[in-house]
């Protein structure tokens, strides 16, 4: 299997918090995806970057907060997050990077 440049394009990040250890005690790893990315596309790249196989993907989209920053009004960029189930067996180490 090849890895395309555009898999990288798909998944930003790995997210590392509470929720998000809790979800890899399930089989379950959470990364920052881009916002136009589906479903198939983010399973695709998990699978050709990783070398695993994919049980289930589920997405959530938080929408961008207005903050204020020394006084100054500013906006939280919108973030997607897919929830990426595992298949038995595989296992991601997100710690180590791509």
């Amino acid at each position: 299997m090849s890895v395309k440049t555009e898999h990288y394009d798909v998944i930003r990040k790995p997210i590392i918090t509470e929720k998000a250890t809790m979800a890899s005690e399930n089989g379950a790893v959470v990364f920052e995806v881009a916002i136009d990315a589906n479903k198939p596309q983010i399973k695709d790249a998990v699978e050709n970057l990783f070398n695993v196989k994919v049980k289930a993907v589920n997405t959530t989209i938080t929408k961008g907060k207005q903050k204020r920053f020394r006084g100054i009004l500013g906006r939280r960029a919108t973030v997607k997050k897919a929830y990426v189930t595992l298949e038995e067996g595989n296992t991601i180490d997100v710690t180590t990077g791509l």
